[in-house]
Order: structure tokens, then sequence, then C-alpha cells
């Protein structure tokens, strides 16, 4: 990245190269932190947050889970996620809120409370899963599970937890594949590595419930929404993984992968292949929220800024000159 690229870090905004932690970092030994992913799009009316303010939400929430005091509240959150997007100059982004107890001691306990510190990076991302979304994906059943409950809590979007999605990842790479579905505990279905799951059963969307060691998704969350919007019948159910077999359609989705069709599971084609009509009847919902097509109802877009007859890069100018 160049120096253009600013990261907040710790209440100000520095290059790309500036924004560094030491190699005692509780978060690099233990996976002590929590964060968020965020999409900026592109809009008739300018560069929008998608749920800001839920996902800001939602990272108070982990932190609370993992006794991490963030030291900002929420307002600054928002402001900070707004500032650094102007200050990169960028249209639409994918931004990364991350908490994480800093240096200190090399115990699993921190010794020093206070050395939690706190990161936003806005980068430029297209599609997760690129040409997927208009093609599908051809995703396997991963032989290993989520974590059991009451082992790590799944609604905590925390570092830790996302070791067991890396290894579902890299073997369903290593398979040819480019995504691979998790098995609960109980060996009913639960996510991806990096997805929630949404199945079509004789016409009625289905989705694993969230006991099901799922994260709480909010584009989930916005799915469910917009499939009742459009008269669609949504059940939260335990799941069988011959389900994906059987299913006319099945998509992934989250903030990165947006809304992605699956092809194939485990290379059985799903339904009639491609994209399910259901899917794509929620992807025009869904990406219509930023084009205008779909009107938003519940309030989930919100504006980087106003930043007037003043270009990206005098905002960005400005910012950085504010904190130098």
């Amino acid at each position: 990245m160049s120096d253009s690229t600013m990261i907040w870090h710790n209440g100000t905004l520095k290059p790309w190269h500036e924004a560094t932690v030491h190699v005692s970092t509780h978060a690099l030994h233990y996976g002590s932190s929590v964060f968020e992913g965020e999409r900026v799009y592109a809009t008739p009316d300018g560069p929008q947050f998608f749920r800001l303010a839920d996902h800001t939400r939602r990272l108070f929430a982990s932190a609370r889970v993992y006794g991490i005091d963030v030291g900002y509240d929420e307002a600054e959150i928002d402001t900070a996620c707004r500032e650094v997007v102007l200050a990169s100059g960028l249209p639409s982004a994918y931004v990364r809120p991350l908490v994480f107890r800093g240096a200190g001691g090399l115990g699993v306990l921190p010794k020093d409370e206070s050395a939690v510190e706190v990161a936003i990076l806005a980068l430029p991302w297209g599609s997760y899963h690129g040409d997927a979304r208009e093609q599908g994906a051809d995703v396997c059943v991963s032989s290993w599970n989520r974590a059991a409950p009451n082992t790590f809590p799944s609604w905590a979007k925390a570092g830790g937890n996302y070791l067991n999605s890396q290894l579902i990842a890299m073997e369903a790479r290593r398979g040819g594949y480019a995504e691979g579905i998790a098995l609960g505990c109980d060996g009913m279905l639960s996510e991806g590595a990096g997805e929630n799951i949404f199945l079509v059963l004789n016409g009625t969307l289905v989705t694993p419930p969230t006991s099901a060691g799922v994260l709480v998704g909010i584009t989930r969350d916005s799915v469910i929404t917009l499939a009742r919007s459009l008269g669609l019948r949504v059940e939260e159910r335990e799941l069988p993984r011959e389900a994906l077999y059987y299913a006319e359609e099945v998509f992934m989705c989250g903030t990165a992968a947006e809304i992605t069709p699956v092809r194939s599971v485990d290379r059985m084609t799903v339904g009639k292949g491609g994209v399910g009509p259901i899917t794509r009847a929620l992807q025009e919902a869904f990406f219509g929220l930023f084009d205008g097509r779909t009107h938003d109802a519940w309030g989930w877009l919100s504006p980087v800024g106003d930043t007037g007859a003043a270009s990206a890069a005098e905002a960005r100018a400005s910012l950085v000159e504010a904190t130098a």
C-alpha cells in the first residue's frame, strides 16, 4: 500500500506504513481482538455506509464478551470510520475497525487492561468471490467443524474464532473449491468459512439458527428482512448436511461476500445450476439499495460525509493537516 492509504490508529490518522504495533502485542499471541467488516457503496447520493451503526454496536458487544474496554464510545468509532474513508479518498470501500489487546506481558491474562489499541482500515475491495456473484461458486462441506456451544462464543466477531475459518478455507482451496461449508459439532449445517448460508427448499428460504455456531450476521439479517419484504417465506431451523443436495438454490452472504450464489456442493450441481430466481430477486433487492432501485425503508444507509464542493482529495488533505 502507498502512503496515500490512511489508517485511523488510536485516534490519529496515519499513513499506512506508520500504523505499527509491537511484537509483544497480546492479540498476536492469543487472538485477543474483535473486529468488524463494513462496506461503503458508491450511490447516486455519494458514498454511503451500509448499516454502520449496527456494525459498531456488534463491535462493542463482541468487546464486552471478552472484557475489552474499547476506550471510545460508539459515536466516536462511527465518526472515525467516516474520517478514514474520506482521508483515503475512496468512493467505495471495505472498512475494518479492529480493537485488540496491545503490547505487554506474555501471559494468557493481559497484565495491563488499559493496553487496548483501536485501528480502522479502509481499502478498495470488489466482489469477494470474483465472478461467482453471477456464475455461482463451487463449494464443499469441510471436514472441520464449528466449535461446540459454550466453547468459543460464535456471536462475538473475534479474531481467534477465525483460525477455524482458515482451516475450512484452506482445505476448500486445496480441493479446488471456492469455499468450505462447516457443520456444527452435532453434524448439522452451520456456516461458511466467512459467510452465513441460505437454502431454498420447496420455495421456502431456510437458514441455520443462530444457535448453530454461526455469527449473527448483519447481512444475514438484511437478507431475511429483504426476503420478507418480497413476500418470501423464511425459516430459521436446523438443517442436515443432505439439505444442501436437496436444495433448489443455495447462497452465501456476508459483508465481504455480499450475496454469492452456490453453483455446486461437493461437485453436485445445486438445483438447475446458475443463479436461481429467489437468489436473483434477493441480489436485485440488495444491490438495488445502492443504485436507487430499492427504497431504503430501514434506514440502513448513512453518508460517509458531506464535503460540499470539495473533492475527495481536498477532504483527505484537510484531515491529514488537522492530525499532523
